[in-house]
């Protein structure tokens, strides 16, 4: 009986899909083709060599950063659906994991192709598609460079982007996060919010941001965990953006799940409220709390 079900697991593993990058790229694709179809139907202008321009960084990104950025556009896909009276759903999250693969992307981009198609459906639009082109040689960068060109034309379609109370939402969930790992290490935390300053701007809240980031990679590199240096995002220029800010928000969230899953945290992170009327200085406050209750936290080694 044993030798059998070790045959069966034999066979069931050569036939499981190898999913790479390349694959998941090739799909990242076809979302693309939806939004740019969408574009097309409601007669709205786009400059397609323009939105790439935008979405090119260089960074070796991991796939749990590119895992992120599809929470971004299935965000953005449930603004679309609120502008046309449909009911809201709430975007996938999912438990920490300390190497998460690329077939946790490839599941993503299959639910954002439903939730696109689903809508066409409800809309009553019809967009011709065209094959599914094959890809090789593609790494998690340019998959996360493909949803960035999605997550742009999302902003147009929708004819606008992120303000800082959804950027606020975002970082409570950080705040969720950074609190459940103290309490799993039993750490105490008297912090307090920093005094705000009303002249801050979305630069400012960035800038904090990367300093989370480079906190987060310290912990990272103590333990032997993968990091990712997130440098190649400082922007020297100050016309730093709500959506910039998002992004470089939903990249903690990614990261601090590896610090989750070295703990023993299982806790998916709660999915974000919602806020109206947040100011870039309420922002940039909430970070700097959460930079503070982080740098509670002296090393994750196990004693």
């Amino acid at each position: 009986m044993k030798i059998l079900l070790l045959m069966m697991l034999f066979v069931w593993t050569l036939s499981a899909k190898n999913i790479t990058p390349s694959d998941v790229y090739a799909q990242v694709m076809l979302i693309k083709q939806e939004v740019y179809g969408l574009l097309q139907h409601y007669h709205v202008k786009y400059n397609p060599k323009q939105i790439e321009k935008e979405s090119q960084i260089v960074a070796k990104l991991k796939p749990r950063d590119v895992w992120q950025k599809t929470y971004e556009i299935a965000v953005k896909i449930n603004i679309l659906r609120q502008t046309h009276n449909l009911p809201l759903i709430e975007p996938v999250n999912m438990a920490p994991v300390l190497h998460l693969n690329p077939d946790l992307v490839y599941e993503q981009t299959q639910r954002i192709l439903t939730e696109l198609k689903i809508f066409e459906t409800r809309e009553n639009i019809t967009i011709h598609h065209s094959k599914v082109q094959r890809f090789q040689g593609k790494i998690p960068l340019d998959v996360f460079n493909g949803l960035t060109q999605v997550s742009i034309a999302l902003d147009t379609l929708n004819g606008g982007k992120f303000t800082p109370s959804y950027v606020f939402g975002e970082q409570m969930r950080v705040y969720d996060d950074i609190t459940r790992i103290l309490n799993q290490l039993n750490i105490e935390d008297h912090t307090i919010p920093e005094k705000k300053n009303p002249n801050d701007k979305p630069k400012d809240v960035y800038e904090k941001s990367l300093k989370v980031l480079e906190k987060i990679k310290q912990l990272q590199i103590g333990v032997g965990i993968g990091f990712v240096d997130f440098s190649t995002f400082e922007k020297k220029n100050s016309a730093i953006t709500p959506n910039e800010v998002y992004t470089i928000t939903q990249m903690i969230i990614a990261e601090l799940q590896t610090l989750k899953a070295y703990v023993g945290v299982n806790s998916i992170t709660p999915p974000a409220s919602h806020y109206k009327t947040k100011t870039p200085a309420e922002v940039s406050q909430l970070v700097g709390w959460n930079l503070r209750k982080l740098k509670l936290i002296r090393s994750l080694a196990k004693d």
